[in-house]
């Protein structure tokens, strides 16, 4: 099973980031979490390149066709999702990748709700499968752990590991006979 992870933060120290690390090394031996890194080289969007959109974008889409189920944990920025992360799925809203694909959201900063809600919102109307028992906010943000630190914390890694435990299960579950 293969689950790409999506930091919606650039920087290179990002909890969000090692939140999703950390979620790579609480995976069973049989799940493969895969960080995505190319989040900052994705160009712009622009609809007149969807169908020609260059190899990043190229790969990006690829990745996520491969993919048994996604995990997403973003900053907040002004009340918003960070521009790098919306433009990402953008590229993706037209050639349908995440159309009922298994989905967590990870908040890593509880008081930051509005882009989590902003992200519920645009995952939701490009049809991805939100699976609300992967949907956690846990109080990493300000505490400058790394995913080693994060695992250290019983609370944290506790919340990280039923979060996973949910995805791996919606992932897992039979498709419904149409």
């Amino acid at each position: 099973m293969r689950i790409v992870a999506i930091s919606g933060s650039l920087r290179a120290a990002s909890s969000n980031a090692a939140v999703l690390r950390a979620v790579a090394m609480l995976a069973p031996a049989d799940v493969e979490v895969a960080l995505y890194e190319e989040l900052g080289e994705l160009p712009q969007f622009n609809p007149d390149d969807d169908d020609t959109p260059g190899p990043v974008v190229e790969r990006w889409r690829a990745l996520l066709r491969a993919a048994d189920g996604l995990l997403v944990s973003s900053p907040e920025y002004a009340h918003g999702v960070p521009g790098s992360l919306k433009n990402a799925l953008d590229w993706v809203v037209g050639s349908g990748e995440l159309e009922r694909k298994p989905l967590g959201l990870i908040n890593a900063s509880p008081r930051a709700t509005h882009a989590q809600a902003s992200l519920h919102e645009t995952l939701t109307i490009m049809s991805a499968t939100l699976v609300p028992a992967a949907c956690v906010a846990l109080p990493v943000s300000g505490r400058d752990l790394d995913a080693a630190g994060i695992i250290a914390d019983p609370e944290l890694a506790a919340g990280l590991r039923a979060a996973l435990t949910a995805l791996i299960a919606e992932i897992s579950r039979p498709p419904e006979d149409a």
